[in-house]
């Protein structure tokens, strides 16, 4: 029998100065973890950096969705280990983001602190429709920040995925046009390999590249024009949005080449829930080894 979930958004929605206290804690003390294991511990490359900086440094009541591809369970929190103090350290400041509630919310310990973490249990499988996405697009309509992972579960083939129509939802049904600011990242799946067992690595190589915000307003016009069904809405933004990150992973692996050259390979093309084999570029399989070392 699954852990009941739903006391958490009735929670998120009414959090009270005693949770209220105890999450800008939790958030403080993840995002100084997060920094300290991606810019300290290992040795990460932010390309456009200042466009995320920008982003989550708008201006109040502008809402904002940042979207991602999803290697590692790392991904969230380390994607965000790359932002300035000033963001970490005010929980007001800090994303809210949809977990799993399968894997992130089995009990009453872990469900307190993803929730402290503002993290949002979603149902995979229980549909756009569901108090999860509700809660999301409540948090866009005050201008709040939410992030979301299109792929819906950790893409550990690293293999094009149909992306779920939930990002559909969240831009189609937020009172306020949203700033949608894609990144790709790549190497977290070496920080936090998905095999067991399931130990942080250090002096790994991690790259992120931010992309220039997403104009949707053009699409959403056209949508109105044509009196698109909420299903055809959501899936045309959703195709938009799939294709604006695919463009922006082949810009990444273009910009991951050329800073690693012959040892981007292995960065970009090996699974890490799989045992691989030495590579055969050079002897005793040092061509995987020199990249760790960088």
């Amino acid at each position: 029998m699954s852990y009941d979930i739903g006391w958490i958004i009735p929670r998120l929605r009414n959090p009270g100065r005693l949770w209220y206290c105890a999450s800008s804690l939790t958030v403080a003390v993840v995002g100084l973890f997060s920094k300290i294991i991606i810019e300290f511990l290992n040795k990460t490359t932010v390309y456009n950096k200042e466009t995320l900086r920008r982003a989550v440094l708008r201006p109040p009541g502008v809402p904002l969705l940042t979207i991602s591809n999803h290697h590692s369970c790392f991904d969230d929190p380390g994607l965000w280990g790359v932002l300035d103090y000033v963001v970490l350290l005010r929980e007001s400041r800090m994303r809210w983001s949809l977990a799993a509630h399968d894997i992130c919310f089995t009990n009453t310990l872990h469900s307190c602190f993803f929730a402290l973490g503002k993290c949002v249990p979603v149902v995979r499988g229980a549909g756009v429709y569901q108090p999860a996405m509700d809660f999301c697009v409540e948090r866009l309509s005050k201008g709040e920040w939410v992030h979301i992972f299109p792929e819906g579960r950790v893409n550990v083939e690293k293999q094009p995925l149909r992306f779920k129509w939930g990002v559909g939802r969240l831009i189609a049904e937020s009172p306020k046009a949203p700033l949608i600011v894609p990144v790709w990242h790549e190497g977290l799946d070496r920080v936090l390999p998905n095999t067991e067992p399931y130990l942080l690595k250090f002096r790994k190589r991690v790259f992120l590249c931010v992309g220039e915000p997403i104009q949707m307003q053009h699409l959403l016009d056209t949508l109105r024009k044509s009196n698109a069904t909420d299903e055809e809405t959501r899936k045309a933004i959703t195709d938009r949005i799939q294709d604006e990150l695919l463009r922006l992973r082949d810009r990444s692996h273009a910009l991951i080449r050329r800073a690693l050259g012959s040892h981007a390979g292995s960065l970009l093309d090996n699974r890490t829930d799989v045992q691989m084999k030495p590579s055969t570029d050079q002897p005793n399989g040092k061509h995987s080894e020199g990249l760790e070392k960088e």
